[in-house]
Parts: structure tokens; sequence; C-alpha cells
């Protein structure tokens, strides 16, 4: 068996059986990539099938040269995750990661936002800043008030439709990793803000065909790309002299983050998050001491 077939089969198991998205898939194929490439470069001739934990272990030990724990340990798991694949597969009886170990990295907690400083972001927007005639201000706030306000991905984000905006029943429906869908409350003002796009901005987009649906368009009238999100929130922060290393997911994490400090349960945080685990709300939401505190002095019953 070739790398590329193997691969190959493997992107499309992880797609058909496991149902991740292409940008989870991606992610996969990009750390079996790296052993193929560091294979081709070391002249080393073998197959998926018949490789060792001794090269294995080499290549791990050249990985580490260059990148830090954290992305050693994903590429571990990523390999880990491939050769086990072929077990399933039966192709091979064993997998050359079982004896590799991970190396230990400390959870990593990303950059939260204040509530001051979401309204400095979003205040920032030049509302009256105008592209080919449309106030892409207006659709700027309307994503970040989203992002914010519900709690969503960024993938979650672009491909929002209009007819999953439910706001007399006040949700919207979000499709989700392995396009999993859940219904998450909207509160008025982030309705507020997608209605002053949706009705006041959005008519003036020559919509192409098959984005009739699509919430946020960029000016050409197609579907918004991740890289674009990233952008328009880093001009932000670079507008308002913000320090802090933040990316859409940030929104995403101070919503949560922000819910518990006022006394939200991790349940209802997971429902709204999408995660299958209540674990993973739990790496998502820290709670930091003076909320652990708080929670002391008015539960305990010898406060």
């Amino acid at each position: 068996m070739k790398w590329q077939h193997a691969l190959k089969d493997y992107q499309l198991y992880l797609k058909i059986e496991r149902g991740l998205s292409k940008n989870s898939i991606d992610n996969y194929a990009l750390d079996v990539k790296k052993l193929i490439h560091y294979l081709e470069a070391n002249n080393i001739s073998i197959t998926p099938i018949t490789i060792s934990s001794d090269i294995i272990q080499q290549f791990i030990y050249e990985v580490a040269k260059v990148v830090n724990e954290r992305t050693q340990s994903r590429i571990i798991s990523g390999l880990r995750s491939f050769f086990n694949f072929l077990i399933f597969e039966d192709y091979r009886a064993s997998n050359p990661l079982d004896l590799i170990e991970s190396p230990k990295i400390g959870r990593k907690l990303p950059d939260t936002l204040s509530e001051f400083e979401i309204d400095n972001l979003i205040n920032a927007i030049d509302l009256s800043k105008a592209y080919n005639g449309v106030k892409l201000g207006e659709r700027n706030r309307a994503m970040l008030e989203t992002l914010y306000g519900c709690g969503l991905r960024v993938s979650e984000l672009i491909t929002l439709k209009i007819s999953d905006l439910f706001f007399d029943e006040g949700f919207i429906k979000v499709t989700g990793k392995g396009d999993k869908q859940r219904f998450v409350p909207i509160v008025e003002t982030t309705q507020k803000y997608i209605n002053l796009y949706k009705d006041g901005v959005r008519p003036h987009i020559d919509v192409k065909i098959g984005y009739e649906d699509t919430l946020f368009l960029n000016h050409l009238g197609k579907q918004l790309n991740r890289v674009m999100i990233f952008t328009i929130i880093k001009q932000l922060a670079e507008k308002i002299g913000l320090k802090k290393s933040i990316s859409p997911h940030t929104f995403r994490h101070s919503f949560a983050t922000h819910l518990l400090q006022n006394n939200a349960d991790l349940r209802s945080i997971q429902m709204m998050l999408g995660h299958e685990s209540i674990t993973t709300t739990e790496i998502y939401v820290h709670m930091d001491k003076s909320h652990l505190s708080k929670i002391i002095e008015r539960y305990h019953p010898r406060k």
C-alpha cells in the first residue's frame, strides 16, 4: 500500500464514518503528510504497513526540534489516529505509536475579552464605510454581535442561513461539527443588529446563485471565508490598541466565560456551545479564583 493511497482512504473514512468537517480532515491529513515528507526527504523507502516505531520515533525527535510541545502532541495524536484506521481496516496488526508517549502539556486557556473590551471592539467598527455602495460596517457589527451573543464557531457563523433565524421563538439553528444541528438562544440586541444588516444592507448586495439563503455575504455576493473574519477582528484590535492575541474563537470563549461568571450552569453552556462532552466545556470555560470565591460565599452552608 502506498502512502498517498492510504491517506486518501483515511480522509474518506474521516468524512463518511466519523462525519468530520473539511477543516478537521485537513488537519488530520497534515500530520500524515509531515511524516510522508520526512520519509521522502531522508530517502526512507517504507510503506504504511511496514513502518516501525523506531522510524516514527526518529521522526518525532526531528519534529521536536522545530515545534513546541503542544504541536508535537497533536502530531502524535494525529498519527496514532491514522494507524488505528489501518488496524481497523486490517492492514496492520498493531499501532507503531503505542509505545510513543506524548509530551506532558498543561491545559492552555486562550485569552478572553472583558465586556468592556468587546464593546470597544464593536464600537470601533466604522458603520459609514461602504464598499461598492454596500455598508459592510453594519454587516461586521452584526457578525461580531452574533459571534459573541451566541457563542458560535467561525465556521458556524459564515454558514448561517436566513432560514436558520427563528427570531419569533428567540432561537437560531446552528450547524456545527459533523453537520450536527442545535438551537441556540439569541437575545433581542443581537436580533436587532442582524435585522439592520439583513433588511437594510443585504438587499443592496448582488447575491450570486447558490448564496441566496446565506446570511452574511462579502461584497461580491458570496459566502465569507474564515480568513476574512480573522482579518476584520485583527484590524479592529489594532485600531483600539488591544494587546491581547485574539481570534473569532476568543468571542466564543468569552461568551461561555461571561455566562459562567454570571452563574449560568455548565450543562446549559455545554448545550449552547454544542459540545458532546461536558469535559470539553470545562476546558473552554475556566473558572477564575474570584468566581470560585463568590460561589463559596453564596452557597456554602457555613459561609
